[in-house]
């Protein structure tokens, strides 16, 4: 009956309103069939293994495979369901068993190496080398050298993975959507905004309800002056799957990292870290536990000089004599207004999320000549969900993009970009990329429209940025596209398009009031600019926190580590400011590096900022919409993907290697 599954039908726009939950499982599993019969045509040609019916066949394979499961792991990251959640648990097994059963099958490894053994008597291009790297480098990575007993061992090992992870993910999200803060007293909603409150009021249950989905959680910890309700919310944020119940992710934080540094083990690896970090720019554990050191060195002093700022000026403001986590986004947000007069009420105003994404367009059609035009008619998930067509100067189509603003169930925390549909090239055909951008801003109310923070203005720049990456993308091999590069590499894009919300030429294109229309005061500019760097020692030492705690689960034999709140406090040590909380547990709810693909890759957000700045100087230097360096950066990196190594892309478009001089200069932890 699989001629009804509209999953296997071909279509080129996912046919969102036509998927029935019951399509999913049978696609899948048919899919993986589809991709096994492929790969054994390549296995049983009876001709001699060459790039094109070998290296270039693996790479062109599966694509039904690769589109099914696109949109369904994104509807179960976008917009889940306890059905959907359990058909992941059920096929993600299945995926795994049946990647390792490709990695492991002895005889297209064979043709592989086949091929390998000759790539220096090929006429390859710089882009088939890669390939040819990359897809034997695939295989040995995982396991295609080791003996039957140990592959056997290697598989376990990946579908525990597989579903542990799943699980991780789940608890995160049905302990994000279980809580709520219920305030029936509107005198302990001080220093809240007025819209703020408004958004909680609530019809069906009275009061006022807030939750740790971030469009509640982050305005309310920065706003409400009654500090118990602050501390509450906190420690429930910070307490997720860290309550000794079926959420629990205590056991699953270790069986990750035991399983993880197993597998590493198992494939001649010291650790986990070292076998992810020779995929990456920074090559080994060492280079970046030297990096944050380095980082480190620069920012805690200043990081404790503001620390010590801000301590007293709670103490003056209210007498705190012990500033705890619950203090730091409030008397933050109130320091900066006492110094900049400037906060996100004032600002919010003149974003108006139509407005800003009208202005990000335009400076992607400043910089790169792209346009874009939205078609209401394009099949979604969602009714939030807006399409756009993108063309470029000659009207060409340079992509399909989604995109998905507000909070809902079933909709994970969190901004990220994804894709369902590569671009790639195959029989002279240019097949061009279907691009989504998922963020959670505020909904609209009767009242007003979506208006965002500051905050949220640079979160959808940066998903834009990635978003670029997949849309330009312009090469022949989809694994070599767009963002699939090394992951320290794949920051560079979206952390860069930030730097353009902070310019006057760029704001005045989009910061407008939503009322008047009136641009955003040159004076609010400025204080934007000014206020670039508040507090941004503190900042970075959270941001090396992070890559710290990821290291301590992954650079390490874990075999041993039996406590997870224990191996947590060790790893924060260098980088404590704030007083622990017991209660409190980071890396149970820490689903960048448990669930995503950040494991021993956290730094590369510290990293990734290193190369924006150096890029951003490179821009300032010329003018930020230079057309001659907005060609040379999408030449040499938005449309080469991982066809080369990211450090020879970089120096090709910059002329040298990235310091961490310009990220230094700009945060003002060294001088200009």
């Amino acid at each position: 009956m699989s001629f009804q599954n509209i999953l296997l039908t071909e279509f080129q726009n996912a046919p969102f309103s036509k998927i029935k939950i019951e399509n999913y499982q049978p696609a899948i599993l048919e899919a993986v069939e589809l991709a096994r019969e492929e790969i054994n045509e390549i296995v049983n040609s009876k001709a001699a293994a060459s790039f094109k019916n070998t290296i270039e066949a693996l790479e062109y394979s599966g694509k039904k495979l690769d589109r099914v499961t696109s949109i369904f792991f994104n509807i179960n990251s976008a917009e889940t369901n306890e059905e959907i959640q359990k058909i992941a648990q059920e096929v993600s097994p299945v995926l795994s068993e049946f990647k390792n059963d490709i990695i492991l099958n002895k005889e297209l490894f064979k043709r592989i190496k086949e091929v390998y053994a000759a790539k220096d008597s090929l006429d390859l291009t710089k882009e088939q080398s890669t390939l040819l790297e990359k897809k034997y480098k695939a295989f040995t990575r995982n396991g295609a050298n080791l003996a039957d007993e140990k592959q056997n061992e290697l598989r376990e090992i990946d579908k525990e993975l597989s579903k542990l992870s799943l699980q991780f993910g789940e608890n995160v999200l049905a302990e994000t959507n279980k809580y709520e803060l219920q305030v029936l007293d509107e005198s302990r909603l001080g220093g809240l905004p007025k819209s703020f409150k408004e958004e909680a009021k609530s019809k069906e249950k009275g009061g006022w309800i807030f939750t740790l989905e971030y469009p509640s959680y982050i305005p309310f910890m920065k706003y409400a002056s009654d500090r118990e309700l602050r501390k509450e919310l906190s420690i429930a944020f910070g307490s997720r799957a860290f309550h000794k119940d079926e959420l629990d992710n205590r056991e699953n934080v270790l069986k990750i990292a035991k399983l993880r540094f197993k597998r590493a083990q198992l494939l001649g690896f010291e650790s986990h870290a070292h076998f992810i970090l020779e995929e990456r720019m920074a090559e080994t554990p060492e280079k970046v536990n030297l990096f944050l050191a380095e980082m480190l060195e620069k920012a805690k002093p200043a990081a404790e000089k503001e620390f010590k700022e801000l301590e007293s000026y709670a103490k003056e403001l209210d007498g705190i004599d012990q500033l705890q986590k619950w203090d730091a986004a409030y008397y933050g947000e109130k320091l900066k207004q006492k110094l900049f007069d400037l906060d996100d009420e004032k600002l919010k105003p003149y974003f108006k999320l139509e407005n800003v994404i009208e202005g990000v367009f335009t400076i992607a059609q400043k910089l790169y000549g792209l346009n874009f035009k939205e078609v209401p008619h394009i099949d979604k998930y969602h009714p939030d969900v807006k399409t756009f067509e993108v063309t470029n100067e000659l009207g060409e189509d340079i992509a399909l993009f989604y995109a998905d603003f507000h909070p809902r169930p079933g909709k994970r925390d969190g901004a990220w970009m994804t894709i369902y549909k590569d671009q790639y090239v195959q029989d002279n055909k240019n097949e061009r990329p279907h691009i989504s951008i998922v963020c959670n801003f505020t909904k609209p109310t009767e009242k007003e429209p979506s208006l965002l923070t500051f905050n949220e203005v640079t979160t959808l720049f940066h998903e834009f940025g990635h978003a670029l990456h997949g849309m330009l993308a312009n090469t022949t091999y989809p694994s070599l596209s767009g963002p699939n590069v090394y992951w320290d590499f794949v920051e560079l894009p979206s952390q860069v398009l930030e730097n353009w919300c902070y310019e006057k030429e760029a704001l005045q294109l989009f910061a407008k009031h939503y009322k008047t229309g009136e641009a955003i005061p040159q004076q609010y500019i400025e204080k934007i600019k000014e206020s670039a760097n508040f507090l941004e020692g503190m900042a970075t030492l959270r941001q090396i926190s992070f890559g710290m705690l990821d290291l301590s689960w992954h650079a390490i034999d874990p075999t041993n580590v039996e406590d997870v709140k224990k191996q947590e406090v060790e790893a924060f040590e260098p980088t404590k400011l704030y007083p622990d909380v017991a209660s409190n547990c980071m890396s149970t709810a820490f689903s960048h590096i448990f669930q995503g693909g950040y494991s021993a890759g956290y730094y590369s957000y510290k990293w990734a900022e290193v190369l924006d700045a150096d890029t951003f100087e490179y821009f300032t230097e010329n003018g930020i919409f230079s057309k001659d360096i907005a060609d040379k950066f999408r030449e040499n990196i938005l449309s080469k993907g991982g066809t080369e190594h990211p450090m020879e892309l970089y120096k090709r478009f910059r002329g040298k290697e990235p310091k961490p001089d310009a990220l230094l200069r700009r945060a003002g932890l060294i001088s200009k």
